[in-house]
């Protein structure tokens, strides 16, 4: 989108020129005219200017400064469309153009159509040269205005014997105005002279406030955004002055600085689409700016990032003693996230694991005691827009099961040893299984933590061990146990120990 090309102190000259500026026959300037910074002006009279001719003096000087400055901004505004070389017999509508071959003629009607917006800014730019014929005309259509054209011309203009040109010619090098040619704007030469013959300058009548709000990049629901106006007075900015932005949940009043902008926050609470607006509210200048709105400008508000973490259902047995996998899945807005580290809890020690492509993390938890327990995952880094870090999972329960063993103790008791008791005065058989059943295999039987002897088991996988000697210690325990080495691994029962009835 074209925007105002800043002229400054410039604005009101209908003639500025670097070296000279010389007239033919009866020219009439209706504005300032000026030379600098050791130039001479010639012809007039019997040319006429009904502002202020300036010679080599300060305020030329500023006016070229301002001049260069304008001259630059056109330069680089972007470009929106490229166009025939020949401008003559076609329509155009607001924006930025420039030719494929890098120079622009006119030798028939051209059309500049504002659509209805008398703000609406066209800028013609040219590598080298801007030449128009005889029948050259510009016309203005749709509410467009002179001071809103603009020709930024790479090296000399050259206006053709009765043409008519609306805008304000920026020339980097020199303008050349031929019998009879009409000027509505201005006819500014940075780099040489300017010459007239019996033409006709019209200075458009200066603009006044101007409020523009800048693009506003992507929007969040819910989520404070910067935004942006620069207001401007004849195309310098305006400082100090109030600016209310609205379009957000709350309208936002904030203040211009040096450069004319203000800068305010506003939070968009729906997602779709939203119109901002900036309104001066007050400004200590000579431009009626209060009360100037600035055109609107769409923004897209996207739906707020939200972050969840999800634990999966435990598949399979939950055994206490034994290593869980435990997973949860981290999203942002539905899609994996990445690199997290994910927290989980609720086993015998918290683990900590890195989200995969998928946003999956998976760990392994213990749980020491058997009953219920409840699983969590908790987000403690996560680089992403969302707000991951902190997130905490829905609880997911888990059953614990006793952990098992494949070798069981039967119930035992003791009795006297008798007629006899030599070498022990109780005796008791001692009985453990292994299933499935495996034969060969050393069982060592306790009481109270003494071994009492070993047995090996059958091919029913049963060791029995016969008239195990106890102490009268030992008797007092209400239990044995029998261990064994299985597979590498060693596991154990654990079987009661009672009296017999009858005792002998």
């Amino acid at each position: 989108m074209a925007t105002l090309v800043p002229l400054g102190t410039a604005a009101t000259y209908g003639v500025l020129a670097n070296t000279a500026i010389t007239n033919t026959g009866l020219t009439v300037v209706a504005g300032d005219l000026g030379v600098s910074p050791a130039g001479a002006v010639s012809g007039f009279p019997p040319g006429t200017v009904t502002g202020t001719i300036h010679v080599n003096d300060a305020a030329a000087a500023q006016a070229q400064a301002d001049l260069l400055f304008g001259y630059g901004n056109a330069l680089v505004q972007p470009v929106t469309g490229t166009v025939a070389t020949e401008l003559g017999g076609t329509t155009l509508f607001p924006g930025v153009y420039n030719s494929a071959s890098g120079t622009f003629g006119l030798n028939g009607p051209l059309t500049l159509d504002a659509q209805g917006d008398p703000n609406a800014v066209f800028i013609f730019k040219t590598n080298t040269t801007l030449i128009s014929g005889a029948a050259g005309n510009v016309i203005l259509a749709g509410l467009a205005q002179s001071s809103n054209v603009f020709w930024q011309v790479g090296s000399s203009a050259t206006l053709g014997a009765g043409s008519t040109l609306r805008g304000s010619i920026l020339a980097n090098t020199s303008i050349t105005a031929t019998t009879g040619a009409i000027v509505d704007g201005r006819l500014l030469a940075l780099g040489a002279a300017v010459t007239l013959d019996s033409n006709t300058v019209n200075v458009p009548a200066l603009s006044t406030c101007q409020v523009v709000v800048q693009p506003v990049g992507p929007v969040v629901a819910g989520q404070p955004k910067p935004v942006s106006a620069v207001v401007t007075c004849n195309g310098l900015p305006v400082s100090g002055a109030s600016v209310t932005f609205n379009g957000g949940a709350v309208p936002v009043t904030a203040t211009t600085n040096m450069a004319g902008v203000a800068t305010g926050t506003l939070t968009f609470n729906t997602p779709g689409t939203a119109t901002v607006t900036a309104t001066v509210t007050a400004a200590g200048t000579a431009c009626s700016c209060t009360g100037v709105v600035s055109p609107p400008v769409s923004v897209t508000v996207t739906p707020q990032q939200s972050c969840q973490v999800v634990v999966q259902p435990v598949t399979g047995p939950v055994v206490a003693g034994q290593p869980t996998s435990v997973s949860a899945v981290v999203t942002c807005n539905g899609l994996p996230v990445p690199g997290a580290s994910v927290t989980f809890n609720g086993g015998a020690v918290p683990v900590t694991v890195t989200t995969n492509m998928a946003g999956v993390a998976t760990g392994t938890l213990t749980f020491n005691t058997p009953g219920t327990a409840t699983v969590t995952a908790t987000v403690t880094a996560a680089g992403t827009a969302c707000s991951c870090t902190g997130v905490v999972s829905p609880p997911v329960t888990v059953t614990v099961t006793p952990q098992t063993s494949p070798l069981s103790a039967s119930p035992a008791c003791w009795r006297f040893n008798l007629p006899f008791p030599v070498p022990h005065l109780f005796v008791a058989t001692l009985k453990a299984t292994l299933t499935p059943a495996q034969a060969g295999v050393t069982v060592t039987f306790y009481v109270s933590g003494l071994p009492v002897g070993t047995a090996v088991t059958n091919a029913s996988g049963v060791a029995t061990l016969n008239n195990a000697g106890l102490s009268i210690l030992q008797i007092s325990a209400s239990s044995y146990t029998a261990v064994a080495t299985v597979g590498g691994s060693t596991v154990q029962a654990t079987g009661s120990l009672t009296p017999c009835f009858p005792p002998a």
